[in-house]
This record gives structure tokens, C-alpha cells and sequence, in this order.
């Protein structure tokens, strides 16, 4: 649940962020890096993923996500694996 939350958080980002590469490589670097930072949110019925993504969807969990992807942005930019020229993004 927390990955594809992750996700979907992680498409507004890059927008702001336009000198970071992006390739699917740096993508899942970023994603893997603020998952492994987040508690994690397993669900086995509807209505718990149901109740987990409204938890998810408030104003501080959004917030706490967005400051682990941000980091998770400034440290793939310091050291793409992709090969790409590393850039100071904050």
C-alpha cells in the first residue's frame, strides 16, 4: 500500500525538480529510498486498504511522505547510478 502511494506522490515531484534525471533507474532508486523510510501499511481486505489509503491521503502523512521523497531526490542527484551528471537539487 505504501508503495503505490509512493508513487503516486513521487509524479508530482519531478516537476519542481526539473534538472533531476529522472530515468527509471534514478525513479526507483528514490521510491525504494522513501519506502524503506516510511512504516509500512499491509492490508489483506478492501475495506483495510479502504481505511489505510484515507489514512495515507491526510494533509501529515502526504507532508511526511513528500520530505522523504525530497531527500530521496537530493541524495539519487548526489549519486545517480545511471550515469548521469550529479546535481545539487536543495
Amino acid at each position: 500500500m505504501t508503495w503505490e502511494v509512493a508513487q503516486r506522490e513521487y509524479e508530482k515531484l519531478p516537476l519542481q525538480l526539473p534538472r533531476f534525471c529522472g530515468c527509471d533507474a534514478c525513479r526507483g532508486d528514490v521510491l525504494v529510498y522513501a519506502v524503506n523510510r516510511l512504516s509500512p501499511h499491509y492490508v489483506s481486505t478492501s475495506q483495510g486498504e479502504v481505511l489505510t489509503e484515507l489514512r495515507l491521503g491526510s494533509d501529515q502523512e502526504k507532508a511526511k511522505l513528500d520530505v522523504v521523497l525530497l531527500e530521496g531526490f537530493r541524495k539519487v542527484g548526489l549519486a545517480p547510478r545511471c550515469g548521469a551528471k550529479p546535481v545539487q537539487l536543495v
